[in-house]
């Protein structure tokens, strides 16, 4: 049973009525029901095209959590052959929250890794939602440095609202798991192929998707926090959330412009969750061509190359004059930065002046 997102209304309504002329046609077929169908299907994908076309970035963030798209698990099913899964972090325990495993791709070796959502109620509440704690980033270490030893490239898949937030995450070493899987990711001689295939949520996804090439769906979300996070604590308004997601940048097109990103995979009409199978192949053949471009190159220039691409988003500045809509919003909430130190600059000169002035006050009350 397909899931409607509240935008994706009038789908339904199309779709329903596909069903129900195609009931009428198996028990008696017409010529005259098959053309209607076909206008209607037509009409299907018009709709969604019209739809997708002007979506906004909250509206993008609920297709990004929609519960029919494909998941890590659905990805493995259909690229990877022969995947035998390693679990644990030979420290404290096995979390499914990240799944982990080599296979092969399409002829290749490669060692898959991706945090998992689960699909139904059941499991989810067993990979807690796709956030891992600090076992799952250390299995996710675990597995990387293996695949580095035998020369095994790695496709991660990243789809997470964040690292778990719990007190038992935080007493285990939450934050310096995270920051080890990065830098693990950082230091790796073998080729690094990261997709964002739904949510990026903050370090919790930065962690296994420091790659040398980083793909993102085109309906995916990257974000430092999530809209609703954003909203409680800027505006202390949960009701917030369609601003906090228009100004925090995350679709992947405001990834491409400050070069987080390489590449949008473009899904098919609707979304991926509209046809998984077809968004899966897509994302293989992503995979596939930028594993080519990367197998002959050797392990310190990937490990440079992948420095140097984070290093330069920083030098570069995520919020230069290329990404005017991000500065003004930061220019209408906190005001424009050439004021500030014009302002910052007075304020210096004023209170220079006075202290001079205390200075000669304190020396000719002194010598008198």
């Amino acid at each position: 049973m397909n899931t409607y997102l509240e935008f994706e209304k009038p789908i339904e309504q199309l779709d329903n009525k596909v069903h129900e002329l195609k009931s009428l046609n198996d028990n008696a077929p017409s010529d005259n029901l098959l053309e209607e169908i076909t206008q209607v299907e037509e009409k299907i994908n018009e709709t969604y095209k019209k739809i997708y076309s002007s979506i906004s970035p909250w509206q993008r963030t609920l297709v990004a959590r929609h519960p029919q798209r494909p998941k890590t698990r659905e990805y493995i099913q259909n690229l990877i052959e022969d995947f035998f899964p390693l679990s644990g972090d030979r420290f404290f325990s096995e979390d499914k929250a990240i799944l982990g495993g080599f296979g092969k791709f399409r002829g290749k070796t490669v060692l898959v890794i991706g945090h998992e959502k689960g699909h139904d109620t059941t499991s989810r509440i067993e990979h807690n939602f796709g956030m891992p704690r600090p076992e799952g980033y250390r299995k996710a270490q675990r597995l990387m440095k293996l695949a580095e030893d035998f020369d095994i490239p790695v496709i991660s898949f990243v789809d997470t609202p964040g690292a778990y937030p719990g007190v038992g995450a935080e007493q285990r070493g939450q934050s310096e798991a995270i920051a080890k899987t990065t830098e693990c990711c950082l230091s790796l001689g073998v080729p690094i192929i990261a997709i964002i295939i739904g949510e990026g949520g903050s370090g919790g996804a930065v962690a296994i998707g420091t790659g040398n090439t980083v793909l993102m769906l085109e309906n995916s979300i990257y974000s430092v926090i999530s809209p609703e996070g954003c909203s409680s604590i800027l505006w202390k308004d949960n009701a917030k959330t369609v601003e906090a997601a228009s100004a925090l940048k995350l679709t992947a097109e405001d990834m491409l412009k400050i070069d987080v990103i390489d590449e949008i995979v473009k899904e098919p009409t609707g979304g991926a969750h509209r046809n998984p199978h077809r968004a899966i192949e897509t994302v293989g053949d992503e995979i596939e061509k930028y594993l080519n471009l990367l197998s002959n190159q050797h392990g310190n220039d990937l490990k440079h190359a992948r420095q140097e691409r984070y290093l330069q988003i920083g030098r570069s500045g995520l919020f230069s004059d290329k990404i005017t809509p991000a500065n003004s919003v930061l220019n209408a909430k906190y005001g424009k930065t050439k004021n500030i130190n014009k302002f910052s600059s007075l304020f210096l000169k004023t209170f220079s002046i006075v202290l001079i002035v205390l200075f000669c006050i304190a020396l000719i009350y002194y010598l008198i």
